[in-house]
């Protein structure tokens, strides 16, 4: 049952848009969604927002520590609520995916995510539940931290809202705790 989502992003205006806040836009679709609301906690370096979904009370979390330190954050959330990385769900963007496809997964390595990295390093494990949302990656010898800090094209907006809806489609039995049927739906 997943009782925390994280979305990774970088706060501030200049990033608002870009292909590494799909964890953040994604979140906030959700928080509308599910008539929530954003509020700054201080001593989770993030803003939280806690939700009803499927009758289950989900606390979401936006870390504003940046990507690279996302960890301080989602472990201090964690402690408090007292939630174990099994019942955590991180939605983030993914460089190995074409745009807008979405799998879901428990553990495994950081694969280079450097707030991936930092989670598992503040949660002492891998176990939680990634949401990876297909970014691509980038072409003609870009540079990736340039292309993940860019603003996706119109058309990859469009379909990056398709991978939104999809993923938003499945909150319901993630809630209420069956993630693997939840798993084999979304990666089918």
């Amino acid at each position: 049952m997943v009782r925390l989502v994280v979305g990774l992003g970088n706060p501030g205006s200049q990033y608002e848009k870009t292909r590494h806040n799909v964890g953040f836009l994604f979140l906030d679709e959700l928080v509308v969604d599910y008539f929530g609301q954003w509020s700054y906690v201080s001593g989770f370096e993030g803003q939280v927002a806690e939700l009803v979904v499927g009758g289950a009370k989900l606390v979401m979390l936006k870390p504003d520590t940046y990507m690279n330190k996302s960890g301080a954050s989602v472990g201090k959330l964690a402690r408090y609520y007292k939630i174990v990385p099994e019942n955590i769900l991180v939605v983030h963007d993914e460089l190995d995916f074409e745009v807008g496809a979405i799998k879901l997964k428990r553990g495994g390595g950081h694969a280079g995510h450097n707030g991936l990295r930092d989670i598992i390093a503040n949660l002492g494990s891998p176990d939680f539940y990634r949401l990876r949302i297909g970014i691509g990656r980038p072409s003609g010898g870009k540079k990736v931290a340039d292309y993940v800090l860019s603003s996706p094209s119109v058309n990859d907006c469009v379909v990056l809202a398709g991978a939104f809806a999809k993923g938003k489609s499945y909150f319901n039995e993630m809630a209420s705790g069956d993630m693997a049927v939840v798993m084999n739906k979304i990666n089918a």
